[in-house]
């Protein structure tokens, strides 16, 4: 009698390796499953969840043993972490890269041509251009993979992202679109679909990210307008948010606030959000973006701020110190609190729709540098379920790309436009609010401004270029010689030099 072989090899048993591979054998298939500390191997193979699954799953207790119990072409998925590293590479690259090229230089003298190596961690995209190049060059197909919803959404259905060797997908396209969280009328859409060559899957899954950050930011200082702004109490806050969620800002993020502001301490009896301290931690993909953005020329100021508004919250001592010597505002809000709240919802939507648009701007300023061929509907429904950033409005950004696939930003989208227009006025009361009282609302603003930016036909920026030329020669454009130039001015005798 043969020995049975395996759909798929998993390596990485943290938590999220774990779900997915449960999640992989809940729809029919059969994996392996290996830890480079192999004792984490044989304590997850005696769960009670990984038994119940009997010879449909199995373990290994090197590299060897699991890719010789995958059926040919052998897929290998890598849900690896620094810690996990065989003996380290000597490598310029941060740790998880590190780790990653360490698996793959043991996997390689064990595969053969046309088998898959699939990278499912948080990675820097260029690594994924590069190993996808790399491995190709030594016959391997291989497959960088976003993987968002946590651990719940590992389990029961994430949001995935691949991108690499497109002669890789349909090896992996069922395996995958089967674990996948679904959506659609019929809940049989599912939220996994080719994204692109090379680094594009990773790249959409850190901009998701960095729209998380924005989202996040967004939530927390509408938070912090009803809390400090018109005092409301967290019970308050709490049904404010669950009522949002039954409307345009239907999403994971606002449920999840919404059940935040239930939650009492069993300590102390106080709400639990109140003894939390307000220092914020990042693993790092929103500040990829942000670098990212600065190197295309994009301004994704939304994520931008959101990861520096971790940064101050991490600062405080520093805070402690300036509050007890800076000073602010003293005024107190008076006025129509159910008028209020409407003004932060307004304010929340319009700025969600426009961290949304940097996100899809830049997701097309990177396919141009990188030469990926992207369709931004069907990666706006990759993220309608499963993943952190889900939300009902998603459906209208697909619609907004199916009417134009060129769309320039999301902000010229009739719908997302008369929404945007229709919220002005509350937008800018609350921005206003917030200064006039001394409530810190930099997303917000920042959205404001990115607004205000794009719908002007003029900026300040002719001073700019005429600074620049005075101080480095570094010459301009006129706008009555579209067609001449550049020109450069002696500034100091006022001579014009062509």
């Amino acid at each position: 009698m043969s020995e049975k072989k395996y759909d798929i090899g998993l390596m990485g048993l943290a938590v999220m390796g774990q779900n997915l591979v449960l999640n992989m054998v809940d729809h029919g298939f059969d994996v392996a499953v290996f830890n480079r500390t192999t004792s984490k191997v044989d304590d997850f193979l005696a769960t009670d969840q990984a038994k119940s699954k009997g010879d449909h799953l199995t373990g290994a207790h090197s590299l060897e043993e699991l890719v010789g119990k995958l059926k040919s072409p052998r897929k290998v998925m890598l849900m690896i972490q620094s810690k996990d590293a065989v003996p380290a590479l000597e490598t310029k690259l941060y740790p998880e890269a590190a780790a990653v090229d360490a698996v793959i230089e043991q996997l390689l003298p064990l595969l053969d041509p046309g088998d898959v190596i699939i990278d499912g961690g948080n990675t820097q995209f260029k690594d994924t251009e590069r190993r996808t190049k790399f491995l190709q060059s030594k016959g391997i197909r291989f497959i960088g993979t976003g993987v968002s919803g946590g651990e719940e959404g590992a389990r029961r259905g994430p949001s995935m992202m691949p991108g690499g060797d497109p002669q890789a997908w349909p090896l992996v396209k069922d395996i995958f679109q089967s674990i996948a969280a679904k959506v659609g009328p019929n809940g049989d859409i599912p939220c996994c679909e080719w994204v692109g060559d090379r680094g594009a899957g990773h790249y959409v899954k850190m901009v998701h990210n960095g729209i998380e950050y924005g989202d996040m930011q967004l939530i927390c200082e509408a938070y912090w307008m009803l809390k400090l702004g018109a005092g409301l109490s967290n019970e308050e806050i709490g049904e404010v948010f669950a009522k949002w969620n039954e409307g345009e800002l239907n999403s994971y993020l606002i449920e999840i606030t919404r059940d935040i502001f239930t939650v009492k301490d069993p300590e102390t009896g106080k709400y639990l959000v109140d003894v939390i301290l307000d220092t914020a931690g990042a693993k790092g993909t929103g500040k990829w973006m942000s670098q990212l953005a600065l190197d295309l020329g994009v301004p994704s100021t939304l994520v931008t701020t959101a990861v520096y508004a971790r940064c101050i919250s991490a600062m405080k001592s520093s805070r402690l110190a300036a509050s007890k010597v800076l000073s602010g505002p003293t005024a107190k809000w008076s006025g129509d609190k159910e008028t209020f709240i409407e003004q932060v919802r307004l304010a929340l939507y319009a700025s969600k729709i426009c961290s949304y648009a940097q996100g899809f701007v830049q997701i097309a300023a990177a396919a141009k540098e990188y030469g990926w061929t992207l369709n931004y509907g069907p990666i706006a429904m990759l993220w309608r379920g499963g993943c952190i950033i889900r939300a009902v409005f998603l459906e209208r950004i697909k619609d907004a790309f199916d009417a134009n696939p060129n769309l320039d930003n999301l902000l010229l989208d009739p719908y997302f436009k008369n929404i945007v227009e229709n919220a002005q006025p509350a937008w800018r009361e609350v921005v206003v609010t917030a200064a006039q009282l001394g409530i810190p609302t930099p997303a917000f603003s920042t959205a404001l401004c990115y607004y205000d930016s794009l719908r002007s036909e003029v900026l300040p920026a002719n001073l700019l270029q005429a600074q620049r030329d005075y101080f480095g020669a570094h010459t301009y454009k006129r706008v009555d010689k579209p067609n001449e130039g550049p020109f450069h001015t002696d500034w100091i005798n006022v001579r014009e030099v062509k």
